[in-house]
């Protein structure tokens, strides 16, 4: 069956629509002629900016108006950062096709240059409970604030002197243009990335295979996909929660896929790693037995202790 027009939903945030842009050009690329709007959504997590998200309900606050476009038809497809995806999609929904991967790392974006060249008590705005973690475990010393808004707001107001730096995903400033703003790429074994960073997800009906045919055949990687189902499953395994520093990055290694986690806690104290290594055709195994190893070694208790924290 060939779509004659679809409707893709979006967030509003500049990110958010050069994904869709990309998005839509990539599927009229596919099947020229194709009428393709735009249906930019407010998500509650675009209302809320003075809040941590691990305080409101996390990611997931950028994804459920997005979501109900879908199930209630104003839009065919729907474009999301994968790693504001929740472990489990609304009912009725699939993902239909990711994309292949933009530079994974965290980006360091700052006026003294590397991690490392930051005075001591600097203040580094994030928010990111995983970076948080991460970033207290390398320096002790540093002040996290929270910083929320999109990345050009967010890089405003480091310019605004409002930080010494900022810690942002590379691939959303590569994307915007501003890969020159970036003073140091994090490497992933210092700063491990969220799961699925780098990824876009394309969502759709379950029933609508039309729609699913198009985006697969303009968008999907198939080689990226066994790494995202790896690093999912991890996330689902450890309870997908962002009120706990998680982190999973998968890679190839051969014909094999090699995974790296991380749970800690926020204040960066404690930090605990696994790594899981096997067949792609056992990337929900992979992650599974990368988080059981965490769950095992410690992390059941700080996934407990974050929980009963954010909501006490």
């Amino acid at each position: 069956m060939t779509l004659a027009r679809l409707a893709i939903a979006t967030r509003g945030s500049a990110l958010a629509l050069w994904q869709a842009e990309h998005t839509r050009a990539r599927l009229i690329a596919t099947q020229p002629g194709l009428a393709v709007e735009l249906v930019t959504l407010t998500t509650q997590g675009d209302r809320i900016l003075d809040v941590a998200l691990a305080q409101i309900g996390g990611k997931a606050l950028f994804v459920k108006e997005i979501e109900q476009a879908l199930l209630d038809g104003r839009a065919q497809v729907a474009v999301h950062s994968m790693k504001d995806l929740p472990a489990e999609l609304a009912p009725g929904l699939i993902l239909a096709a990711v994309s292949t991967r933009e530079d994974p790392r965290d980006a360091l974006v700052s006026r003294f240059g590397t991690l490392d060249a930051l005075p001591r008590g600097a203040v580094v705005g994030t928010s990111s409970l995983r970076r948080q973690c991460q970033l207290l475990a390398a320096r002790p010393d540093l002040q996290i604030k929270l910083l929320r808004g999109n990345v050009p707001t967010r890089v405003r107001k480091l310019d605004d002197g409002e930080y010494d730096a900022i810690v942002l995903a590379a691939a959303g400033l590569t994307r915007l243009g501003l890969a020159a703003r970036i003073t140091e790429h994090l490497p992933v074994e210092r700063c491990l990335p969220a799961v699925a960073q780098g990824v876009l997800a394309i969502e759709t009906r379950a029933d609508d295979a039309a729609t699913q045919a198009l985006v697969r055949a303009a968008l999907h990687d198939a080689r990226e996909e066994p790494r995202i189902v790896a690093e999912r499953a991890f996330l689902a395994r450890m309870g997908g929660s962002c009120q706990t520093p998680l982190a999973a990055h998968a890679t190839w290694a051969g014909d094999e896929l090699s995974l790296a986690a991380l749970c800690g806690t926020p204040d960066g104290t404690r930090v605990l790693r696994s790594e899981a290594r096997g067949s792609a055709g056992d990337a929900v195994a992979l992650g599974e037995a990368a988080a059981d190893r965490l769950l095992a070694d410690g992390a059941a208790a700080i996934v407990a202790a974050c929980s009963a924290a954010a909501h006490p």
